[in-house]
């Protein structure tokens, strides 16, 4: 199936990227384009290297092999540095500023700042600006960490596990209010989450990384139009895949009692008694997470311009 074409501008291109600590490698050869203006969503087990990506773009980290530009630009550029903005997970803050000097600093330090924004998302949830930060809960921290990275105005936005600490009715509020945003000034968005049902409904592009290395990467739609999600009846337990499924790339074959479930990506019909559907974005992702071994999908439009996908790439 072919995912391709017009280029679209790359907010992100990872060429080969890598990064290694004492205890081993957290990222390895790591290579994919994110076309800007989408909301991508960032998925993979504790481990994975999602921090470690998000932090390299950030230029909090460098890759220890390869190479990302963020538009174009080295991270550590100027330009790079200007459209981008960063929301870590610990959401480090001054807890000796009060809310209205943070905002403050975040005025002085940018000089796109957008004021009105960055109030409104405070106002919004009834956080005193007069309040020290430190004595604000876990939950109006995160909207200051918002205000500061939404008022920003950055073309990048890098979210790391964002909204752990929120309760749902908040969560969803942020969430309405990061898409809205996104969509008025075509902000390019890099979120992380474990919420896999939460990205389904606002991601429009996906990358799933894995023991450190790329699994997925492309538009959700199309992905998930790649794959056909099979239900039939077990051969028994131990019951190996069915022959008829052989000439399909087969990312997960699991049974319970008498039924067969299959993930796979289809070349041509499938033969045999199976009952077919378009996995939901859920399913799919936990196939890939429980499946190590099976073939990345990295697509067209996520690859970068005359470069492979590498030795265990496919596509779509």
């Amino acid at each position: 199936m072919d995912m391709g074409g017009p280029l679209e501008e790359s907010a992100i291109e990872a060429h080969g990227v890598g990064r290694r600590y004492r205890r081993g490698w957290a990222l390895r050869d790591c290579s994919f384009r994110l076309p800007a203006g989408r909301i991508c969503g960032l998925v993979g087990p504790n481990g994975a290297g999602k921090t470690t990506l998000m932090s390299i773009a950030a230029n909090l980290l460098e890759p220890t092999e390869g190479t990302l530009t963020v538009f174009g630009a080295e991270p550590r550029s100027a330009e790079a540095g200007r459209r981008t903005a960063f929301l870590a997970q610990e959401k480090p803050l001054f807890k000796r500023f009060t809310v209205a000097e943070t905002l403050r600093l975040g005025r002085e330090l940018n000089p796109g700042w957008d004021q009105r924004a960055a109030e409104q998302i405070v106002r919004a949830g009834n956080v005193p600006l007069h309040a020290k930060v430190g004595t604000l809960s876990g939950g109006q921290r995160t909207r200051v960490a918002f205000a500061l990275a939404f008022g920003k105005r950055p073309d990048l936005l890098l979210l790391d596990e964002p909204m752990s600490d929120l309760d749902p009715l908040v969560r969803h509020e942020m969430m309405s209010t990061l898409m809205a945003e996104a969509a008025e000034h075509g902000t390019t968005v890099l979120m992380s989450s474990h919420m896999l049902s939460e990205l389904e409904s606002v991601c429009d592009f996906l990358l799933v990384i894995s023991t450190g290395g790329l699994r997925m990467a492309g538009d959700v739609d199309e992905i998930r139009s790649a794959h056909v999600l099979l239900q039939g009846v077990s051969g028994g337990e131990g019951v190996g895949v069915p022959a008829e499924l052989a000439r399909h790339t087969v990312v997960e074959y699991r049974t319970s009692g008498r039924q067969a479930t299959a993930l796979i990506r289809p070349d041509g019909p499938v033969s045999g008694q199976w009952q077919s559907q378009t996995p939901q974005l859920e399913e799919l992702l936990l196939a890939y997470l429980r499946s190590p071994e099976a073939p990345p999908l990295i697509s067209p439009v996520a690859r970068i311009p005359g470069r492979s996908s590498g030795p265990r790439g496919a596509a779509a």
